[in-house]
Formats: C-alpha cells, sequence, structure tokens
C-alpha cells in the first residue's frame, strides 16, 4: 500500500483544551509521511468548544451522542475517506513518524492492522506500575490497543469497533487479530513510534487511581462478573463518558 491514504478518527466528548493538540501531532506526522491524511474529530455529547477548535484547525467534525466509544469510533470510521484508518483519543498523541510506519507496515502485505506502544507525558512510581502491567498484558494476548489502525474495508468486514461498554479496545483488537489469522496476516505494534498517553485523570485523582479503584470497587466487579453490571456501568460512566463534563482544565 505504497502511497496510501489516511483518515485519522479522533473521538471527543469536551475536549476543547486537549483537541488542538492531538490535532496538531496527526498534523506533523501526515507532513512527515507527505501523503493523503484527513483528520476526522467526532464530537460526543460536547457542550464546550471543541467542534469549533477542530474545525479552525483544519478537522472535519462528526457528530455522534451514543454512550458507547465504540460507536462513536465506527461512526468515523464509516464517512472516512482513506484507505487506511487510524484512531487515537483526543487526549492523546502520535509521534511525528506514526504514519510513515504505519504506511511501511501495511504496505509489506504481511499485516492486517495493529496497535501502537504507550508512553505516559510523565513519570512516578505508580504510573511505572501501570506501564509493566499494560505492557505484560499486551505482550501475553498480543492485542495491542492505544493507536488502532488497519484499512477501512478491515474495519467495515469485522463489524468496526466492538461496542462492549468496557475493554472495547480489547475485544477490536482480538476482533482484528482473529481476522487477519483467517486472511494469513499478522496482528503488530510499531516498533519506531508510540502512543503519548495522557495523565490527566491521575493528574486530577492521583497515580495510584486505577490501582485504588480495583480495591474499593472488588464487589463491583465480582457482581459483574457474575452478570449483574449495573454498579460497573455506573463506575465507567463517571470515570469514561462523563469524565470531561462541565470540566474547566
Amino acid at each position: 500500500m505504497k502511497g496510501c491514504t489516511f483518515t485519522v478518527v479522533i473521538p471527543a466528548h469536551n475536549e476543547e483544551n486537549y483537541v488542538v493538540r492531538c490535532i496538531n501531532s496527526v498534523k506533523k506526522s501526515a507532513q512527515h509521511y507527505g501523503g493523503r491524511v484527513e483528520i476526522i474529530v467526532v464530537c460526543n455529547r460536547c457542550t464546550d468548544k471543541t467542534a469549533e477548535l477542530a474545525e479552525k484547525n483544519g478537522a472535519r467534525v462528526l457528530y455522534n451522542d451514543e454512550r458507547c466509544i465504540g460507536s462513536v469510533r465506527n461512526t468515523g470510521i464509516m464517512a472516512a475517506k482513506g484507505e487506511v484508518v487510524v484512531t487515537i483519543d483526543c487526549d492523546n498523541r502520535m509521534t511525528k513518524g506514526t504514519l510513515k510506519e504505519i504506511a511501511y507496515l501495511m504496505a509489506t502485505g504481511l499485516f492486517i492492522g495493529g496497535g501502537a506502544p504507550m508512553r505516559f507525558d510523565r513519570n512516578s512510581l505508580p504510573l511505572f506500575f501501570n506501564d509493566v502491567l499494560c505492557k505484560a498484558g499486551f505482550r501475553i494476548t498480543g492485542r495491542y490497543c492505544g493507536i488502532f489502525w488497519a484499512e477501512k474495508k478491515t474495519f467495515i468486514e469485522i463489524g468496526g469497533f466492538s461496542q462492549a461498554k468496557a475493554m472495547e479496545d480489547v475485544a477490536t483488537a482480538g476482533r482484528l487479530k482473529r481476522f487477519g489469522e483467517s486472511r494469513g496476516k499478522k496482528y503488530t505494534v510499531l516498533r519506531e513510534n508510540y502512543l503519548i498517553n495522557s495523565t490527566r485523570k491521575f493528574d486530577d485523582l492521583g497515580d495510584w487511581l486505577y490501582f485504588k479503584l480495583l480495591f474499593k470497587n472488588a464487589g463491583t466487579l465480582v457482581r459483574a462478573a457474575f452478570g449483574d453490571k449495573n454498579k460497573l456501568y455506573a463506575l465507567l460512566d463517571k470515570m469514561f463518558y462523563d469524565y470531561n463534563d462541565n470540566k474547566k482544565r
């Protein structure tokens, strides 16, 4: 796929403080790549200036009001004009060589798509432990997440992103991996580039955030494992779908 065209899909819920930063990282990568790159920002229940800032900075803006990140991403994927679709969350950034490396890997014909390594935008001991656990999980399962990339037609054939309420990224990586295996191709991860992962929730709620959540909500997780997911969904809404509401950061 030498000289392939790209669409970068960015889901956003009240991201006026991060959307320009994310778009600029894509623009730098696009300039380094040198090919055609479309940027789509999918606004999800935004009540701030996310859409205005995205349009002002050259992105195409779409809307999806569902409380499902998979559905939000799928809105962008279905509207994409590029041959290869890349997804990245709005508070994160890609490194300069990301699109060029993806184009190279796709051109080999060996890969169905892939993910990207993740690095936090600052360091601390609890973030180090969090990073170690994530890397171990990715290495064991091969379901790399972070930035997702594959041909648009591949995303369509697998039914798009999983619309699970939680762990939709891991489920989607699994779909891509299995689909690739059925086609004699591998699901892989970038080697030279990576996702710069925002620490804003840790900045707000402490670097031990997810360890504390696991301990505090152990009962909720156990009940969810046995089918009662109401409290889990409420927790997910608080931590993800409603996190940016009324934020003034």
